[in-house]
């Protein structure tokens, strides 16, 4: 199988690259490639169209991964446009383009397109109504892409991070090395999510047969297992980065209301998913605790 995978310096792209090649022959691209583990990662600029359409017909995959996104939260507040041609234009172009030429495609979207008021996890049927431009610009991909008719899967994920990288682990490591003292948001739930397990339900999409034979959308729900608030998921990184040595000491942390700390973007208050759909296909959310040490084994001392 030829496969493009768009968006392979990122977090999720550097764990995908390995297990993908194992299934096929990989073409990396990213806009920024020096930071991709993939043997040779071709430099695109995916957003613009012409270059995009020029890979595509360059490489001709059987099937696009795309785990190229903008997941700037609060800048997409006052970067809409931007937010709005990574996460809708580029991905349903991708798709237009996977419905024209007899391509599958596998594309991540996020717990953010809820608007947080369920009192259960939600489940694929559930309405979206996203509170934030980066909800808004994701849920825009989502319906870019079923609106192709190509044939797709779409995994709506959550709190994604890894041991490079952007995200919530790396930042609370640096943040506990420079602060005696940190406020951390008690009052927002969701999964954690390691990247890696995120690329293996990737690849078992992949090897049991979820994309659709004829065309139209799958969606599925991935995150790991066991809901916390982001100080739950904080308190468990400082005492894993203490156990591994990555610090010398856990910082004093304080739980505090969303209200309390101020961002341009509104976060939903429950933002849990159900994977019960995913499950049912014999992939079963792996446990967080267990994935933020894997995770965080991987971590060196400088980052």
């Amino acid at each position: 199988m030829n496969i493009l995978l768009a968006g392979a310096a990122g977090q999720l792209g550097n764990e995908l690259y390995p297990l993908l090649s194992a299934a096929g022959q990989v073409t990396a691209a990213d806009v920024n490639p020096a930071s991709s583990n993939a043997s040779r990662c071709l430099k695109v600029d995916l957003g613009n169209a012409g270059q995009l359409e020029n890979l595509l017909n360059r490489y001709t995959p059987d099937l696009i991964v795309n785990a190229a996104a903008y997941t700037a939260v609060d800048r997409a507040e006052a970067d809409r446009e931007l937010a709005f041609l990574v996460n809708e234009k580029m991905p349903g172009r991708m798709a237009r383009w996977a419905a024209r030429n007899d391509c599958s495609l596998i594309h991540y979207s996020t717990d953010y397109i809820f608007d947080g008021r369920s009192d259960r996890p939600y489940r694929e049927s559930d309405t979206p109504a996203p509170l934030n431009v980066y909800g808004e610009s994701k849920l825009a991909g989502e319906r870019a892409i079923e609106d192709s008719g190509c044939r797709s899967v779409i995994l709506r994920t959550s709190w994604v991070y890894s041991a490079h990288g952007n995200n919530f682990v790396l930042s609370m490591l640096k943040l506990a090395r420079t602060h005696p003292q940190l406020r951390i948001v008690d009052d927002q739930m969701g999964c954690p999510t390691w990247a890696r397990n995120l690329a293996l339900a990737t690849q078992h999409v992949i090897q049991h047969g979820l994309l659709p034979a004829e065309p139209g959308c799958n969606v599925y729900h991935y995150s790991d297992r066991d809901a916390v608030s982001w100080f739950e998921f904080a308190s468990l990184v400082f005492d894993t980065g203490v156990q591994l040595g990555l610090l010398d000491r856990a910082p004093r942390h304080v739980p505090i209301d969303t209200d309390g700390y101020p961002q341009a973007a509104i976060r939903p208050k429950y933002s849990v998913l159900d994977t019960s759909a995913i499950q049912a296909k014999g992939f079963h959310p792996l446990p967080l605790k267990a994935s933020i040490e894997a995770c965080m084994k991987g971590i060196t001392i400088d980052e």
